[in-house]
Formats: C-alpha cells, structure tokens, sequence
C-alpha cells in the first residue's frame, strides 16, 4: 500500500485512488494539514509523537471560502494574481443554469446524454487504428456518400444515449433515412437532430473530427413503424413536418470537438460556453466562457479546389481577400475539411468560412438541418452572421430532411463584405 507523510512530517494516511479529491482546494490543504487518523488537532510544539492530541468532539465543518487573491506592485500599476482557480464541470454548469429558470431539467437530461454519447466516440477514435475501426462500413447512406465505419458506430452510440435518456421524442440524423420515433420517452419529447461524424474523410489520417446537435422544442411523439421499404403515410409526413424547422427555433446547439483536445461547445441561447475533457476523470471542464467571436479576421477558409465552378463575383471576393492590404499582408487561407473544426477555429480567431454552390451542387454541399443551422445558431449567439448568400441561414425553413443549402458564416464584418460582392 502507497502512502505519503502529513504535512508536519509525521504519520501516514492511505494513499486513494481519486486522491486529487483530496488537494481539490489549495487553501484547505494550506489551512488544515494532513494528520493522521482519529480526527486530530495540531499544536505548535516541535514535531513529534506527541504533537498530536485526539479530539473527543467532532471537527467543526470546514467553511468554504471565495478565492483568494493577492495584490502586488509592478512599477506604478497594481496586479491581482489569483492563487486558485475554481473548477466547473459541464454538470455544474448545466444544474446551474436549470435551477436560474434558463433550461427545464429534461433538457438538461438531454444535454447530459449527448456529452456521454461524445466521451464514448472520442475514445473510439482515439483508438480507431488499433481496433480497426478506421476504413469503409460498405454502405452508403441516403445523401450517396460512403459510411465510414465509424459513421455507423457513432450514429448508433448518439441514438442509444438519446433513447435511454428517456426525454427524447423524435431524432433525425445524417446516417438516418427518415426521423426516428423515440418510444422510450417518459416525458420531454424533446426533437434532436445531429450529424454524428462531421469530417469522416479525416479519420483514417487521423485528423479534425466533430459531432453537431440541435435541439427543438417538444412535439408529440410520432409512433409509426419506419419501415424502410414502405411509403411515407400521413404519421409519418407529420414527423418530418415536426423535424423540418427553422434554426430560429432551436433551443439548444452545439458541437463536439475531436481534435488534440476533446471540446464541448454548446449555446442554450445565453452566449456560447465551451468545456475540455479533462482525461484523468472523464469529466468536460468551462475552459471558455461567453466567446465572442472578433468582428474581423485575417482567416478565410474555402475549399478552393472548386474555384473555377464559382460564381464571378465570389471569385472577385476571393481575388480581393488574396491581395495584400495596408498592412502589407493578404489574408491567410485555411481549410480543414472539417465543418466542426473550421467554426471552432473561427469562434476563437474570427475570419470567413464558405462552402458555395457551384456548377454541379446547385445547393451547396452542407445539410442546412444537423448542420448548417446549428452552427449558424451557435456563431450568432457569439455576435457573428451566417447567410447562404441571399438570406439568413436561421429564416431557411427546410422542406426536407436531408435538404442541402450554401453557406458563408463568421466574422460579422467579414460575412458583411461578402455580402457586398455577392449583390
């Protein structure tokens, strides 16, 4: 059995297996020192045996104080530097919120079981290459893309998690021909749509990968049989009207994060907050607090391999983003190939991403449902502007599932320019 001294140097305690429990708080660890067992006080005598007397009435319950700061001089100004840091988890947040009136405590059943669904796929890909996961399922899905065998995986990891959370009523997915009834649901019949992979091609080069999600209002279930291989009848075109809103009526988006570090972004209409994954306990921890996306940027980020399909006036958009400005600098060009990673990346440093129609996709190649419309709710609760070049991103309401639309979001300044060539 380990174990580590007390801090007068005397006497052991049993070393734990979560004993970063124990030093949570750098001021109870300097106010009350380790000792040995049997709830003993400290005296000021020379370190010893008998330095220790044994109380006969139980310790006072320790009082949780706000954190300290000290003030120091430098030069002619004043700076605090804090002596610890509080840590909140994404629970924390979420009971938080729910307990000021801000989400009900379904959804936030809901939100909490999207967050498990993404610490389960982050660990499958993290070990994707030695599980031989990496590759072709051998199917394609209803868009006629190729399904990445972890497409099929994650897509069944978010439905499990959304089922088994007992307050979900319909779900609508990229790997799903049609919206999925939910016949687990107890209550909330919240509407979840998600693409469970963004940026699947990434995979097997190990690369940037994300999960999306949006969540719409309660509706009413929806129990009809989805087979496949019958017609759509009258239930079930009501369940793809219940699905079918605009991202105006989101009540919740987010996206998760696959990259060097496993990121939780989410908005529930009160700015955007973003949790780590902290891999030594498993839990996402508020490392960015109300982002505010700058204004301008010096990034921008198409795909322009496409370059000659565009309209000319994009391509007079770009030619100007190419040429250097007063500064002497062009703005830089960046692509992922990631949708997940190129908002995340523009959230933080600001710029332009854009995925146009061109020649051969009259509609864009994004899913205005599960993907578009999430991120554009998320990059506007952060002061930026989504538009597929002719109208708000957020005012499309779609008239199919699965239904495509061009894209340009970012930087409002940068999204404003844009706008300007392409009139």
């Amino acid at each position: 059995m380990r174990s580590f001294m007390a801090a007068t140097g005397t006497g052991t305690i049993p070393a734990s297996s979560s004993s970063h429990i124990l030093f949570s708080s750098i001021s109870q660890r300097r106010h009350y020192p380790l000792l040995p067992w049997g709830n003993p006080t400290h005296s000021t005598a020379p370190t010893s045996a008998a330095s220790f007397r044994y109380r006969t009435t139980p310790r006072p319950a320790a009082v949780v104080t706000p954190p300290t700061t000290k003030t120091t001089d430098v030069g002619s100004e004043r700076s605090e530097k804090r002596e610890f840091y509080p840590i909140e988890h994404l629970t924390t947040w979420l009971l938080k919120h729910e307990q000021s009136g801000d989400i009900d405590a379904e959804l936030t059943i809901v939100l909490s079981s999207i967050s498990l669904a993404c610490k389960q796929i982050a660990s499958l890909l993290q070990r994707s290459s030695i599980t031989n996961l990496t590759g072709a399922h051998g199917t394609i899905n209803i868009q006629g893309e190729d399904q990445k065998k972890l497409d099929v995986i994650s897509n069944e990891l978010f439905c499990s998690c959304l089922r088994s959370s007992g307050r979900t009523g319909i779900i609508a997915s990229e790997e799903e021909d049609v919206p999925v009834a939910v016949e687990e649901t107890y209550s909330g019949n919240y509407i979840v749509v998600f693409d469970p992979i963004d940026g699947s091609a990434n995979i097997d080069t190990a690369l940037t990968t994300g999960s999306i999600f949006g969540i719409y209002g309660p509706d009413k279930q929806c129990l009809v049989d989805l087979d496949d291989d019958s017609p759509l009848d009258e239930a079930k075109e009501r369940c793809i009207i219940s699905v079918c809103q605009p991202g105006s009526n989101l009540l919740a988006a987010g996206y998760c994060l696959y990259s060097s570090s496993v990121v939780f972004t989410l908005s529930i209409g009160k700015g955007v907050f973003a949790f780590t994954l902290d891999p030594t306990y498993g839990e996402f921890v508020l490392t960015h607090e109300n982002i505010q996306i700058p204004k301008t940027g010096k990034t921008y980020s198409f795909n322009e391999g496409n370059y000659d399909l565009w309209d000319e006036k994009l391509k007079n958009y770009l030619d100007h983003l190419r040429q250097p400005g007063p500064s002497g600098k062009s703005y830089s060009g960046r692509y992922i190939g990631c949708l997940v990673g190129e908002i995340h990346r523009m959230l933080l440093r600001g710029g332009i991403y854009g995925n146009p129609d061109n020649k051969y996709s009259k509609n864009g190649n994004l899913r205005l449902l599960y993907e578009c419309a999430p991120m554009s709710y998320l990059v506007e609760q952060a002061g930026g502007k989504a538009t597929d070049g002719r109208q708000r991103i957020l005012d499309i309401t779609p008239s199919e599932v699965h239904q495509r639309t061009p894209i340009f979001i970012g930087s409002a300044e940068e999204v404003e320019k844009l706008e300007k060539y392409l009139a």
